[in-house]
């Protein structure tokens, strides 16, 4: 049994579990009153340019301003520099007061706004479109290069006027209609975005990116997972027509989960999620590690424990440190 994914839909979150070969690998969970912004664009308002740091405070309607990096920033028409020219400084290129539509990338944390970009990604099922750059891309998880050919020269074909694309793991062996149809969505899809942003109030919320279903099945949900569980049936069915748009081929690998346990309880997960959150964690060998999480960064403490191997100092370490970066 190789990579199998489960979603455990409930009245107030979904999670999501990602397994390999039975184990637990990463939980995914999104609770309905927290709001997911990663993804969404905003027509917003440059309030504070901050010259020594290179960045801007733009408004996007959320409680603590989002941060623009310079260089997260698209040079606008007019403002191009000549080539090899040293990148202008934040203040040439923004203005306060100056509208802008930008994309979070970044969820806002502690005292920290969310961190946003003027270099727009809409992600599609086959296509990754950037409206603002022209450019062709090719995933590198596409290993075969008359395959990366084919679909370069596909992607070159579809490539919007002064837009890029970026062709995406699942386009592997799909044609050229199935691609022009993902094409066709993603730039239908921009021209709401912009015809959106010509009107109405500043800050807006211009684009809000799909529930933690849609978003798996459109960007994770490949010919390599096996499977796909889910505990149900409203969900399941949201999934199967999805897919039915999506990728016809992969709803034969969707299952509803009928049991009396609760899914997670059957699969075990419920008792890796306990343990994956102690901060303590032991090692079959006797080692353990300790998690200790600060706002800027996660210590790890590997320690040998009962752990006291059979040759030598530098031995039983370096078991160790295998054995930890292992888990």
């Amino acid at each position: 049994m190789g990579k199998e994914f489960l979603i455990n839909a409930g009245l107030t979150e979904t999670r999501m579990a990602v397994l390999e070969e039975k184990r637990l690998v990463e939980i995914v969970i999104e609770r309905f009153h927290v709001s997911r912004r990663v993804g969404n664009i905003y027509r917003g308002k440059v309030e504070n340019i901050l010259p020594g740091m290179e960045a801007a405070f733009v408004n996007i309607g959320m409680e603590k301003n989002a941060f623009l990096y310079v260089d997260d920033l698209q040079v606008f028409k007019g403002q191009e520099e000549e080539v090899n020219g040293p990148a202008p400084p934040i203040n040439k290129l923004l203005r306060e007061g100056q509208e802008i539509i930008v994309q979070v990338v970044k969820e806002p944390m502690g005292n920290k706004g969310a961190r946003v970009v003027t270099n727009l990604t809409l992600p599609g099922r086959y296509f990754v479109l950037m409206p603002s750059v022209n450019y062709i891309g090719i995933s590198r998880r596409i290993e075969d290069e008359d395959e990366r050919e084919r679909l370069r020269a596909l992607a070159q074909k579809l490539q919007p006027r002064g837009m890029g694309l970026i062709v995406r793991t699942a386009a592997e062996g799909v044609d050229e209609r199935e691609l022009r149809a993902d094409r066709d969505f993603l730039l239908n899809l921009w021209q709401k975005i912009r015809k959106k942003s010509r009107k109405g109030p500043v800050p807006a919320l211009l684009y809000h990116d799909h529930d933690l279903l849609y978003r798996m099945l459109r960007d994770l949900f490949t010919e390599d997972i096996e499977r796909l569980i889910i505990d149900e049936e409203s969900a399941y069915s949201k999934a199967l027509e999805f897919l039915n748009s999506m990728n016809p081929r992969l709803k034969s690998r969707v299952e509803l989960y009928r049991g009396s346990l609760p899914l997670f309880d059957y699969y075990g997960i419920e008792h890796q999620i306990k343990e994956a959150l102690q901060n303590k964690v032991w090692l079959p060998s006797g080692a353990y590690l300790v998690f200790d999480q600060g706002e800027a960064l996660t210590m790890i403490d590997v320690n040998t424990g009962k752990f006291t191997g059979s040759t030598n100092l530098e031995d039983t370490v370096l078991a160790t440190n295998l054995e930890a970066a292992e888990e």
